[in-house]
């Protein structure tokens, strides 16, 4: 596996748009339901899609700054050190 492979910011856009319609789709109709009022549901949405959004894409890239098999690593060590107390 090459650990250089990198997603482009363009696919981490996407990915998070693709997202976000879904989920905030389901948001709006929970609260649509909850409230009954679909201008309150619309806010609520549309605010919680930037903002989730926003912290979505910041997540992807962050995840990019680590090399792959880090993580896998990091917790293959503590089972061995685990093993050895």
């Amino acid at each position: 596996m090459n650990s250089t492979i990198r997603e482009s910011r363009l696919r981490s856009i996407l990915k998070a748009l693709s997202w976000r319609l879904i989920a905030t789709s389901t948001l709006i109709g929970i609260a649509y339901f909850t409230t009954g009022d679909i201008s309150v549901a619309l806010e609520i949405g549309f605010a919680e899609f930037f903002i989730k959004f926003a912290l979505y894409y910041l997540h992807e890239r962050a995840w990019q700054l680590a090399p792959r098999g880090t993580i896998r690593r990091l917790f293959s060590k503590r089972k061995v050190a685990k093993a050895k107390k």
